[in-house]
């Protein structure tokens, strides 16, 4: 029969799963010699079968029992004695720290027996009708489910009735009062009285804590901090000490160093005559740690000794909470504390000089993530505090935007052209808008997810944005937009926009570049004397000494590729060439598409090519010796057209006037028009429908590399066929771009080593990679298309819809297009990894979806064995960091 409650002294500080983060390190305390009071911990096992089958596993009672009886017997009384009481409290405590998400209810075991002969035992009258109150008081709310103002009112009214307007000014009578009137309140609410026997009050607690694992707060907290749903809670019974029994007793918080800056010193809060929840519910003001030393110095040397000796047993800084009981010191808790991004980098770098870890381990302890929020420009908090609020968003992409209000991408250019910083405001932007989001500071939207249009391409521009602002009323047309309370913003008026908390200010809230950006851009030296940009770039050289796959940016122009070599991107993992047609280019698109016979459709194409060969040479230079990895035309030809709606509008209101230009290309957009343009022609079938695209393309780049290499360059490209599915539609493309590579070879002399390769986007493709690997020298996940075609979902629709409903049921733990789902996409990717090296050993893989940038996806990406991750330039650091990191906790076991 398994074991389900082990007592302090038998569990450990590496049995969290089982014991929980809190019981684990009580017993790992009490292992050290640490004051720590006595009790036992019921096991996460117990409230998984709870959860599950809605009754306590067998034998679970009969242990609680017995390590009930074992701790009277080692503290010389029993629970709820009446004239000496056992008193204990009943915590929570999963595996990981979720503070105040989950219940605690303190002083179990008083009644009307035993709270006189607590007084009797304290010489505290007053102290025992306190606790007494404050049993009723947590139960009723944590256990019972009363309504917590209910006793807060009845308690104000208590002191408002007496002329005092602290609890310490209440006597032993107001409180045996309150006793009375929370009586009232629990009979009232529940129809039933207070429960008085203390092994049944035991019991209703811990089977709150149990249902305490899936409330809202709790569930809102796990996906926040993608904690897994099914890890359930342990229950920790621990005898209670009291910090509420006079001036020589407190309870308080501590760290051993600074969790907001990392720094060392003495760091925390404490509070004379108070329990632990008075502390967290801000009841009373308390004092700095360091107070402690005038009140208590024997107390507080103990506790200097103790917080050096955890840290040094944790090799980390320690969150700790403890009481005083009459002068006696407690430790109730401790864990590794939570800390800010800047603190996490300043510790492990000390850690490291300290000796206490090595440069692997402080690599280990630092997130991605943590290194993005260091990246992202801020606000100035104390202005924001002071400006006008509009409206509150999704955090859509994170950082700090300030500019004036504009309603179209030529406006958002034609103002960047002037040297003013605007704000793209739209009801949902379209690739059309992408002028104008580059030259834009941030992007506000009122409709779409974070995986919308505008969420997608502005996290990989690293540009802030906030969307789906649903209360604001955006008229484009008007150029202007309503806010809630009738505040109306007219284009040129200057917003302030949030992507970190996807607040919505109006006027200029201050903003600046991060020290970390300056220091990734080279304005910053990593030796300047900045600890924090010293720290980053110890962690940073570490993690790039360790990596085994290499990481490659996602850019489309070469100030994107410039930005990007700085980040430290070791070559483009996807250049989007379709990118290059937008703007003034877009009429010749429109040429191409409108083009009735050979002729027309040859000197667009014509036209096209100069443009592209100087796009690829600027690329080729800002990569010099780096692979550019170039993916030839993928999007439908229908989103370089008008909208059919509204040319079909225009065409009609003209009538017999209408501009026979304006005829064909209604024409053509009727034509093209496609019910599901995702699974349309586009890709690999754009080029083998119309004749001469991908030529064009790939003799540009052909041409562009011989420039290069004739300037002195060492250009490295690879040609990428998008959306292939079958074998043959490879073959067919690459026999092409093979004929056109030796043409251009013939012509100029010069041959540049070009690899050709596609992109695995469709289900299909990883089916048969072992097929298409025959033909085929590189693969690129496309994760964000395979990852849409594998669920059936299409991006910009599905977010909104239903994804809120999903992650409440926990069928998501997180967005797939956010973490690359494991279970589903990954196991394509592993297929096709799998059999196209079994095909071609030397196939060289990647990565170059947004989940490139992903930290969990990245350590997916070195188990699987791809060579490389491509994400956005903006995220390159993070990739980097997390690549290294990936190298680190496998210790090289990944799949090749």
């Amino acid at each position: 029969m398994p074991k389900f409650v082990y007592d302090f002294t038998e569990g450990n500080k590496d049995l969290k799963d089982l014991l929980g983060g809190k019981g684990a390190n009580l017993a790992e305390m009490t292992n050290l010699g640490l004051p720590v009071p006595p009790g036992f911990t019921i096991t996460t096992e117990s409230c998984r079968h709870y959860l599950e089958h809605g009754t306590l596993p067998e034998g679970l009672e009969n242990e609680i029992d017995e390590h009930l009886a074992a701790l009277e017997r080692a503290m010389g009384k029993k629970l709820g004695q009446p004239d000496d009481p056992l008193l204990v409290s009943v915590r929570s405590g999963a595996k990981f720290s979720m503070p105040g998400m989950m219940e605690t209810v303190l002083n179990i075991g008083l009644n009307d027996d035993s709270v006189a002969g607590l007084a009797a035992q304290a010489g505290d009258e007053r102290f025992a009708w306190d606790s007494y109150r404050r049993l009723i008081q947590m139960f009723g709310k944590t256990v019972l489910d009363i309504d917590g103002e209910l006793f807060e009112d009845a308690l104000e009214d208590a002191k408002r009735a007496k002329g005092v307007g602290n609890d310490t000014d209440l006597t032993a009578d107001d409180f045996r009062a309150l006793v009375g009137t929370f009586k009232e309140i629990v009979k009232h609410e529940t129809g039933d009285d207070f429960p008085t026997d203390p092994r049944e009050q035991m019991s209703q607690a811990m089977l709150a804590v149990f249902h305490s694992w899936n409330a809202p707060r709790a569930i809102l907290y796990r996906r926040q901090e993608r904690i897994p749903v099914d890890l359930g809670t342990a229950v920790n019974i621990c005898s209670m000490v009291f910090g509420n029994l006079g001036m020589d007793s407190g309870t308080g918080v501590a760290f051993t160093r600074d969790p907001a800056s990392g720094h060392q010193g003495v760091y925390g809060d404490y509070l004379q005559n108070a329990q632990g929840e008075d502390v967290v519910a801000g009841i009373r003001n308390t004092v700095p740690l360091t107070e402690l030393e005038r009140i208590d110095k024997s107390s507080y040397d103990q506790l200097l000794d103790i917080m050096e000796t955890l840290e040094n047993h944790y090799r980390d800084m320690c969150d700790i909470e403890f009481t005083i009981e009459r002068g006696k010191l407690w430790m109730l808790q401790t864990r590794v504390g939570k800390r800010t991004a800047a603190a996490a980098f300043r510790i492990a770098c000390q850690l490291l000089d300290q000796g206490l870890i090595d440069a692997d381990e402080a690599a280990s302890r630092i997130t991605g993530d943590q290194l993005a929020q260091l990246m992202f420009p801020r606000f100035d908090t104390s202005a924001a505090k002071d400006a006008e609020r509009l409206t509150k968003g999704m955090n859509a992409s994170p950082g700090a935007a300030v500019g004036k209000a504009v309603f179209s991408s030529d406006a958002a250019v034609a103002a960047a052209e002037r040297g003013e910083d605007v704000i793209l405001v739209r009801r949902e932007t379209n690739p059309d808008d992408l002028a104008g989001m580059v030259a834009a500071r941030g992007v506000l939207t009122s409709r779409g997810g974070k995986t919308s249009h505008a969420a997608v391409v502005a996290r990989g521009m690293g540009k802030t944005c906030v969307c789906g602002a649903e209360e604001l009323d955006v008229d484009v047309k008007a150029r202007k937009f309503t806010a809630p309370g009738g505040v109306v913003v007219t284009e040129g008026d200057v917003i302030s926009i949030d992507g970190t908390s996807g607040l919505v200010y109006l006027g200029e809230v201050p903003v600046e570049d991060s020290e970390v950006v300056q220091y990734f851009e080279g304005r910053l030296p990593a030796t300047g004397g900045n600890e924090l940009v010293g720290a980053v770039d110890r962690i940073m050289a570490h993690a790039d000494a360790k990596a085994r796959m290499s990481v490659r940016a996602n850019a489309d122009n070469p100030e994107d590729a410039a930005r990007a070599r700085r980040f430290g991107a070791q070559g483009i993992g996807l250049c989007r060439t379709e990118h290059m047609f937008l703007g003034d280019r877009r009429q010749l698109v429109e040429k191409l598409i409108l083009a009735e016979d050979d002729e027309e459709r040859a000197a667009a194409l014509d036209a096209l090519e100069p443009l592209q060969r100087a796009d690829f040479e600027e690329i080729f230079e800002a990569m010099d010796g780096l692979p550019v990895t170039i993916r030839l035309i993928d999007p439908p030809l229908h989103e370089f057209l008008p909208d059919l709606t509204e040319l079909s509008v225009k065409v009609a209101l003209a009538g017999a006037d209408a501009d026979p230009q304006d005829r064909r290309l209604l024409e053509a957009v009727t034509r093209l028009h496609e019910q599901n343009p995702m699974l349309g022609l586009r890709g690999v079938r754009l080029g083998l429908v119309i004749p001469g695209l991908f030529f064009m393309q790939v003799k540009a780049i052909a041409e562009a590399a011989v420039a290069r290499k004739a300037a002195g360059g060492d250009p490295r490209p690879e040609i990428m066929i998008p959306l292939v599915g079958a074998v043959q539609e490879l073959e067919t493309v690459r026999q092409e771009a093979e004929g056109v590579l030796r043409g251009v070879a013939e012509a100029t002399g010069v041959a540049v080593h070009t690899l050709i390769g596609t992109m695995i986007e469709v289900p299909r493709a990883a089916l048969t990679a072992g097929q298409i690997a025959e033909a085929a020298e590189f693969f690129s996940f496309g994760t964000n298309d395979l990852t849409q075609m594998t669920w059936g979902f299409s991006r910009d629709d599905v977010e909104a819809a239903f994804f809120s409903r999903y992650l409440e049921l926990g069928i998501f733990g997180v967005s797939p297009f956010e973490t690359l789902d494991r279970e589903g996409v990954g196991r394509l990717v592993r297929i096709a990894v799998e059999e196209g090296r079994a095909t071609r050993p030397d196939l060289k893989l990647g990565i170059c979806g947004e989940h490139g940038g992903d930290p969990d996806s990245v350590h997916f990406c070195h188990e699987v064995g791809l060579d490389y991750v491509s994400c956005s330039p903006f995220r390159v650091p993070v990739a980097r960091l997390e690549a290294g990191r990936a190298a680190i906790e496998s210790a090289g076991s990944d799949s090749r």
